[in-house]
């Protein structure tokens, strides 16, 4: 089954920037799309950002301009490079396929924008 873990995350000041990284196992990687997620406390889990097999890339309208998602298919690892970071973005940040709702989530990786 496929299995998702995250890493990277960190404390950081507001404006600063971040690289997180989601290693993926259990699938054929690069024929899978994949998605990053955040969720901050009190709320609900929301798409940022994903990349499909044919590399297109969407991205939420908060984190466009800022944030982006590549993929490296020789490492079965999808990355988030995130600009800018704001405090109200601090959350913890989970990788999955958004084709694969049913799959488990990972243990996600912590990000807090703080002065």
């Amino acid at each position: 089954q496929v299995q998702f873990v995250e890493s990277g995350g960190g404390l950081v000041q507001p404006g600063e920037s971040l690289e997180l990284s989601c290693t993926v196992s259990g699938s054929l990687f690069g024929t899978i799309g994949l998605a990053w997620y955040r969720q901050a406390p009190g709320k609900e889990r929301e798409l940022v950002a994903l990349t499909t097999p044919g590399l297109v890339t969407h991205y939420a309208n908060s984190v466009k301009g800022r944030f982006t998602i590549t993929r490296d298919n020789t490492k079965d690892t999808v990355y988030l490079k995130m600009d800018s970071l704001k405090p109200e973005e601090t959350a913890v940040y989970f990788c999955h396929d958004p084709s694969e709702p049913k799959a488990a989530w990972g243990q996600g990786t912590q990000v807090i924008v703080s002065a």
